[in-house]
C-alpha cells in the first residue's frame, strides 16, 4: 500500500486501545491478556469478521482487474499496481482516468492525492498496534480502509494485531488473485461495456466510500466534491476534475468554521451586554 505516519495516551470512544509500550494498557482498558485467550473479544471472532471483510472486498480485484485491461494496461501493469500500490481506491481512480484518455501523471496525481490518507490511518494504527520497528514497514504496505476499521473496532492490542494481520493477509492475496483473473479473463469477455463492467470501477468506489460518511460534514463534502467533479468534467481534461474536486474540503470546513464562530460572537455579545446592565443596576 505504497501511498501511506508518540502521542500520549488516550482512553475513551469505543474500540480505544491502549497505546503505550507493547503489553501496557490504558487505564479501565482490558488487558492484552495471555497467549491463547482476549479478554475483551475471542479470538474467533476476531477471525471471523476479519475474514469476512476481506474476503468480501478481496473479490472485488476481479473488477479491478477487467477494468484495468480494458484502460489499455498490460498485464504486468496491472498486476504491480496490485501488489506494489495495494489501494483499491487509488487503483480504480487510476485505470478510470486512463480509460477516460486521461494525462498519465494527472491519473497517477489523482491517485497519489487519494491514497494520502492511508498515511493518516497509519498515524493511528501505529499507536493501536505499536509493532515492532522492524515489522512496520510492512505492515505498512497493509494500511487501508478495511483493515483499519477492523482494526480500531478491536478492545485490546491483541485482538487489534490480529485483526489486522488476518484482514490484510486475506485481503492481499485474494485481490492479487482475483485481479489477475480479471485481467486475464478481460481479453475473453470482450467488450466490457457490454457486461456493464465500465461501471465496476465507480460502483466499487463508491461501496468503499459510502460507509465512510456518518457525519453531515462529511456527507455535505462528499456531495461538494461530486458536484465539483460532474460540473468540471465537460469542461476539464480527464483526472484534473477529481484533484479539483479535493477543494471540497476546505470549503466546507471554512463554511463550517464560521458558522460555528457566528453564535459564539453572537452569545459573547449578549453576555457583555448583560454584563453592563447589571452593573448599571448595582451602581
Amino acid at each position: 500500500m505504497a501511498e501511506q505516519t508518540a502521542p500520549p495516551e488516550s482512553t475513551g470512544a469505543i474500540g480505544a486501545i491502549s497505546v503505550g509500550p507493547p503489553g501496557s494498557t490504558a487505564p479501565g482498558a482490558p488487558p492484552d491478556g495471555p497467549p491463547g485467550t482476549s479478554p475483551g473479544k475471542p479470538d474467533a471472532a476476531v477471525v471471523r469478521d476479519a475474514l469476512a471483510v476481506g474476503i468480501a472486498v478481496g473479490l472485488s480485484g476481479f473488477a479491478f482487474g477487467v477494468t484495468a485491461a480494458g484502460s489499455g494496461l498490460s498485464l504486468l501493469q496491472i498486476c504491480a499496481l496490485s501488489l506494489f500500490v495495494f489501494t483499491g481506491a487509488s487503483q480504480f481512480a487510476l485505470v478510470g482516468a486512463l480509460a477516460a484518455g486521461g494525462n498519465p501523471y494527472t491519473a497517477a496525481a489523482g491517485a497519489f492525492f487519494l491514497g494520502v490518507r492511508n498515511a493518516f490511518y497509519g498515524l493511528r494504527l501505529s499507536q493501536l498496534l505499536a509493532l515492532p520497528r522492524a515489522l512496520r514497514p510492512f505492515a505498512a504496505h497493509w494500511v487501508i480502509d478495511e483493515t483499519t476499521a477492523v482494526t480500531v473496532g478491536q478492545p485490546d492490542r491483541r485482538s487489534a494485531r490480529l485483526g489486522f494481520t488476518v484482514t490484510g493477509l486475506t485481503l492481499y492475496v485474494l485481490w492479487n488473485l482475483t485481479t489477475l483473473v480479471g485481467a486475464m479473463g478481460a481479453e475473453a469477455l470482450g467488450d466490457t461495456e457490454a457486461w456493464g463492467l465500465d461501471a465496476a470501477s465507480p460502483a466499487v468506489f463508491l461501496a468503499l466510500l459510502a460507509p465512510m460518511l456518518r457525519s453531515t460534514t462529511e456527507r455535505v463534502t462528499a456531495g461538494l466534491a461530486v458536484l465539483l467533479a460532474l460540473t468540471l468534467l465537460p469542461v476539464l481534461p480527464a483526472g484534473v476534475p477529481v484533484l479539483l474536486s479535493a477543494l471540497a474540503a476546505p470549503v466546507v470546513l471554512f463554511l463550517m468554521g464560521r458558522r460555528k464562530r457566528g453564535p459564539a460572537v453572537e452569545s459573547g455579545t449578549t453576555s457583555r451586554e448583560k454584563t453592563v446592565e447589571k452593573g448599571g443596576r448595582d451602581a
